[in-house]
């Protein structure tokens, strides 16, 4: 789902830097083979996660919510020297593309990837303090995801959550379940005194929150 007008996205797209040519290979193959293309972060988006990746410098990053690697391979471009993305994949049946991928990219020596339920991942991965998180998981445990991890960040780094605008839902007048636990995500992490946040109406929404 685009938020923006189609002019406006292709815009966007042509004054930020190029695509690199392994995402634009994982970006055809992933709308000519996975049954929802529109799950990948796209051009625009990624250049984003990987400027903010590029701005952290980080030495460990979280993912929840890998699909076919792209915006892994988007903030493994910001890694400080010996840099390592923990990301989390549920669905095993993506684990053949992923390896595939991360190898197209040249970037499988950073990648650990975990395949299986992120909350029993996660408590495996109990004793690391990210730089970054990117959660773009299922969407009805958002919430949850990020009280689990908040800990888990460093003061400083961030986490990063997609879709937060709900395809235009949470400013209008839809009363349905996921709607609702939208609006709960970005009104708690609005008056959270532990971060700052900022909504950027980027595709479907990307919030992003810095922790203090």
């Amino acid at each position: 789902m685009e938020i923006l007008n189609h002019d406006l996205q292709a815009y966007l797209e042509t004054h930020c830097d190029p695509e690199p040519e392994a995402l634009k290979k994982i970006n055809r193959e992933t709308y000519l083979k996975q049954l929802k293309p529109n799950m990948l972060s796209g051009h625009y988006q990624g250049r984003l996660l990987s400027m903010l990746s590029k701005l952290v410098q980080p030495k460990l990053i979280l993912e929840i919510g890998t699909f076919t690697g792209y915006a892994t391979i988007c903030l493994a471009e910001g890694l400080a020297e010996g840099g390592k993305v923990h990301t989390i994949e549920v669905n095993r049946e993506q684990e053949e593309t992923l390896r595939n991928n991360f190898e197209l990219a040249d970037v499988q020596d950073c990648i650990q990837l975990y395949i299986g339920d992120a909350r029993d991942v996660l408590f495996g991965l109990s004793e690391n303090i990210y730089d970054l998180a990117f959660i773009d998981a299922d969407k009805k445990s958002n919430l949850a995801y990020f009280e689990l991890i908040i800990d888990k960040i460093r003061p400083g780094g961030l986490i990063i959550i997609d879709n937060v605008l709900w395809k235009g839902k949470v400013y209008g007048d839809a009363k349905d379940n996921d709607t609702e636990l939208f609006r709960k995500l970005n009104d708690t992490i609005a008056v959270s005194t532990q971060v700052e946040k900022l909504i950027l109406p980027v595709r479907d929404g990307v919030l992003v929150i810095r922790k203090k």
